[in-house]
């Protein structure tokens, strides 16, 4: 989790812009079967920040690797940089599904065969839209940027 002193928002957006130029090869390929609405038509972003709690003048928040607001599900990718933190990263995800959110992890090895990658992500989007009808969530919670920078909506 990073915090951040609430002045510093635009450093967010710069944080998930600089991540999204430089995408490892592993991003770049998934990004390429979720970007433009390609599975059942759910938009995913991209190394978009979610803040998980606003307390006082601090702000904390985690950038996923990949976020639909529609199905309240953060895909992330799990490479070298992963390995040691898996402490880290299982303290990240119950925070996260905390707030009602779904994540589901990707070791890169997996995206060697991408068919199965791609019947995993439909089989976890069609249940996660059975888990939100039965939930009737149908709205994200207020935790994220919506559309480009800060307060834009």
């Amino acid at each position: 989790m990073s915090r951040i002193h609430y002045k510093e928002l635009k450093g967010i957006s710069l944080l998930a812009r600089d991540l999204r130029n430089n995408q490892t090869p592993s991003e770049k390929l998934l990004w390429e079967i979720l970007r433009r609405k390609s599975l059942f038509g759910y938009k995913f972003l991209r190394q978009h920040p979610i803040f998980y709690r606003i307390d006082k003048n601090w702000i904390d928040f985690y950038i996923a690797d990949f976020y639909s607001a529609r199905l309240m599900l953060i895909i992330e990718l799990d490479g070298v940089s992963h390995e040691g933190r898996e402490d880290y990263d299982s303290d990240r995800d119950e925070r996260l599904m905390s707030k009602g959110l779904r994540v589901v992890r990707i070791k890169n090895e997996e995206l060697e065969d991408i068919n199965f990658v791609i019947s995993k992500l439909i089989g976890i989007i069609r249940n996660r839209t059975s888990e939100l009808k039965d939930d009737k969530m149908i709205t994200p919670l207020p935790l994220f940027f919506k559309g480009r920078g800060w307060g834009k909506g």
